[in-house]
């Protein structure tokens, strides 16, 4: 499966199944209308697929293009790969809007990437953190064709996020997950007339949520995977609501991610969120640790039940580490620093924590 293949009528008028990034596979699976199969992490050898159903990824790209602005005379940029929804989404929001869609291809070079916007004069455009990292720190001001960068996949901290608009790049930040087909919640376009802030994030019309007596994410709209398959078998959703592993703080029509349920750990008995520690050293070392290259993990410990060790890609800022730790409270403190030399990541950018746990553990 391409770009191309998914511009065409001929491909969401099929009602097989197919693996996005893949030629057409899987063909024992069956749903009706058709559908999409999206590997999650580690589902090669068995693993895990989520599956979206086509009719509910064109809700989901008609959706987007809607909020952002696009229609038969913008053009969007490609820039993530199609076997992640993120990437799939913006050809399908290409093909939906019959727009343009400049593909860009190769290795990431951040110089590159910017001359071919230019060239193609691309309006809207889907990117990860660490990609509009790297823009940043190359100091690239943007396309004067852009409109809108749509930001997924990850945190945008503030101090990245107004780096990037005071080189005119009109960055949004938006929440969303494979489940949900793209975006649950995104910032509006008027918001790109202000200073930048993480804040809450306004949900698109096709969603609702609630949230669970645990404080997680539960979700309903006709974007929701139908979904997903293990092992083989195919295991179709039954519930009109799905509740995820997102913590979030619901408030009329906006949203607050708060993080991972997973990112929460115990330490001497009480819970301590990894990824809050992780924002507020970066608040404290500010620009000497990017947050490119700096992960919190926790590794068991006998008598705190965990411990917090910073991991740093590259060279260790030490002294950071002795600031932070004489500003938080006991269970918050970084026991210990590691280095690697390249943290493990996906082909978004995302490091992968559980590799990089057993990485910490064997050293």
């Amino acid at each position: 499966m391409d770009a191309k293949s998914i511009r065409s009528a001929v491909f969401w008028d099929d009602t097989n199944c197919s693996v996005a990034g893949d030629p057409y596979g899987l063909a024992d699976i069956h749903v009706a209308g058709g559908c999409v199969l999206f590997l999650t992490s580690g589902s090669t050898g068995g693993g895990k697929c989520i599956v979206l159903g086509k009719i509910g990824l064109l809700v989901s790209a008609r959706a987007v293009n809607a909020w952002l602005g696009v229609d038969a005379k913008s053009v969007w940029g490609l820039a993530l790969p199609i076997d992640h929804v993120g990437g799939f989404g913006v050809v399908a929001r290409a093909y939906v809007a019959d727009c343009g869609l400049s593909v860009y291809d190769g290795k990431w070079d951040t110089g590159r990437f910017v001359e071919s916007m230019a060239r193609e004069r691309v309006t809207h455009v889907s990117l990860v953190p660490t990609q509009l990292h790297d823009l940043v720190e190359a100091e690239l001001r943007a396309p004067e064709s852009l409109k809108a960068v749509v930001i997924g996949g990850g945190r945008l901290s503030e101090t990245l996020g107004q780096a990037a608009r005071d080189l005119g790049w009109p960055v949004l930040a938006s929440y969303g997950m494979t489940e949900a087909g793209s975006q649950i919640a995104t910032q509006r376009m008027e918001d790109l007339g202000k200073p930048f802030s993480e804040g809450l994030m306004e949900l698109l019309p096709i969603w609702e949520v609630a949230e669970s007596a645990e404080g997680l994410l539960r979700l309903r709209g006709d974007a929701l995977l139908v979904g997903t398959v293990e092992r083989g078998n195919f295991l179709k959703r039954e519930e009109q609501w799905f509740t995820t592993r997102d913590r979030i703080a619901v408030s009329g029509n906006t949203i607050l991610p708060l993080g991972r349920a997973d990112s929460m750990v115990k330490v001497m008995g009480e819970l301590v969120d990894l990824e809050a520690v992780e924002k507020r050293f970066l608040e404290i070392a500010g620009d000497r640790v990017s947050e490119k290259e700096f992960v919190v993990v926790a590794l068991p410990d006998l008598r705190k039940e965990h411990v917090l060790v910073a991991v740093f890609e590259g060279e260790i800022n030490g002294g950071c580490v002795e600031e932070y730790n004489g500003q938080v409270s006991g269970i918050e403190r970084l026991e210990d620093t590691f280095t690697v030399r390249e943290f493990p990541r996906s082909s978004l950018g995302k490091v992968k924590r559980g590799i990089l746990l057993e990485m910490c553990g064997e050293k």
